[in-house]
């Protein structure tokens, strides 16, 4: 059966090879990146003038993808849409499909995405995998403004726009005018004159023990998309006019955190003005100033006045979430502690359900105790392998760190309530980033 996936969405591929194909007026790129986000030389950028890498081949509107002849330290191949005529907005073209199917030719998954707008490249998907498990695909459908030269030194590689076909063009290629050719590749960078500068100043702050960050093409690739959207609405806001939150954009494309920050901002007309107003605000301060972020962004557009995003980061890993549970499980047990009750005993059934909830908050953009499909917290409870005999459930969505939502549930009567019931044994906790709200947090109680 064809799996149809939504923004997003992700599903665990067959093993071997991998076709993706998207029909029309469109070209066909990928990049294939390590852990870090980044090529590794220009050779992990396949594009119309450059048809092949290890593993991964283009040919025509199809990119075929075998992972198991990637080169070292592979981890993940972006899929990107644009224009075969350069410059046309996408939004002028039919709208794109992605059809993944496996090595026999049947069919896998299928990627509608919303509708591009005047962006000229879209993050249609990729393919990733993680320690210990299976490559998958992941739906994106997040538009690009910068064009696909923009893109690729997002990723790390420098492009020159020739304004005509290379001399060295592949055999069968297409040659249009400004186009670009891959001619070294070069730490990346998120727009002239920002990165170095953001990165320079920003990274001062190590030395005051703090440990530096560094730039990420898929934060870079939110930011300007956040930027771009805040200026042509005229105004600052986490929501852009496209009804896409700034927290929406991130997990789009393709960076899963376990926090996250932002800045969004209009007026400072450098980057170390920009930097300047963060440091003298105390909000804004505690944020460029957390030792947890370890990933960064900046991007601006103008429209009317100029609009900055700035995004901070840490990456979400399975002890990134271990950690995030434990803590939130020691706070809860604490504050049990002091009301003189039995700490709760991790439940890893209750934890499976109360991830699986936070998880699904995320994907089907809904905050509530009762799901769309009308379960509620027993239901998933049982459905995850569950047998307390009496079950409750605190959420809550928007808090950056563990003490921060756990003190907000001792500050709501209802969920301290749960938090200090008597009869309650065991806790399974959930958290997912991502979403309009950008966390999503969640206690299943047991008894």
């Amino acid at each position: 059966m064809t799996s149809e996936l939504v923004p997003g969405g992700n599903l665990a591929l067959p093993l071997g090879v991998v076709r993706m194909r998207v029909a029309g007026g469109f070209d066909v790129s990928a990049l294939v990146t390590g852990a870090d986000g980044r090529v590794a030389s220009d050779a992990d950028f396949v594009f119309y003038n450059q048809p092949q890498a290890p593993g991964v081949r283009l040919l025509g509107d199809t990119l075929t993808v075998e992972p198991a002849r990637l080169r070292g330290g592979a981890c993940r191949v972006t899929v990107v849409l644009s224009a075969a005529e350069p410059g046309t907005p996408l939004g002028r073209l039919p709208a794109p499909r992605l059809d993944v199917t496996d090595g026999s030719g049947r069919s896998v998954a299928r990627f509608a995405p919303p509708r591009p707008g005047p962006e000229t490249v879209l993050l249609l998907a990729e393919l990733y995998v993680r320690p210990g498990t299976g490559w998958k695909v992941r739906a994106i459908g997040q538009g690009y403004a910068d064009g696909l030269a923009g893109l690729a030194r997002d990723f790390g590689v420098q492009v020159t726009d020739d304004g005509a076909a290379p001399a060295t063009a592949a055999p069968g290629a297409r040659g249009h005018a400004a186009r670009p050719t891959v001619t070294e590749v070069r730490a990346p960078h998120l727009g002239e004159g920002v990165p170095d500068d953001f990165l320079r100043l920003v990274n001062s702050r190590a030395q005051a023990g703090r440990p530096a960050v560094t730039l990420d093409p898929r934060l870079g690739a939110a930011a300007r998309s956040h930027a771009r959207a805040m200026a042509d609405a005229g105004r600052l806001g986490g929501e852009g006019p496209d009804g896409v939150s700034v927290h929406q954009r991130i997990t789009g494309a393709g960076y899963a955190y376990v926090t996250v920050g932002e800045h969004l901002v209009s007026g400072p007309r450098t980057p170390a003005r920009f930097v300047d107003y963060c440091l003298r605000s105390p909000g804004p301060r505690r944020t460029l100033l957390d030792p947890a972020f370890r990933h960064a962004a900046l991007a601006h557009a103008d429209g009317g006045d100029r609009y900055w995003t700035a995004l901070w980061a840490a990456p979400l890993t399975p002890d990134a979430l271990s950690r995030t549970g434990a803590e939130v499980l020691a706070l809860t047990n604490a504050e049990r502690g002091r009301a003189g009750l039995r700490p709760l005993a991790v439940d890893p059934l209750l934890t499976a359900a109360a991830q699986a909830h936070c998880a699904d908050m995320v994907a089907r953009d809904f905050y509530a105790h009762v799901c769309p499909d009308g379960s509620q917290p027993w239901d998933r409870a049982r459905a995850a392998g569950a047998s307390r005999r009496t079950i409750g459930e605190n959420i809550a969505c928007g808090q950056r760190s563990p003490a921060e939502v756990v003190d907000g549930w001792m500050n709501s009567p209802g969920h301290r309530a749960n938090i200090l019931k008597r009869d309650f044994g065991h806790l399974g906790v959930g958290f997912a980033g991502g979403g309009r709200a950008g966390t999503y947090w969640a206690q299943l109680f047991g008894g």
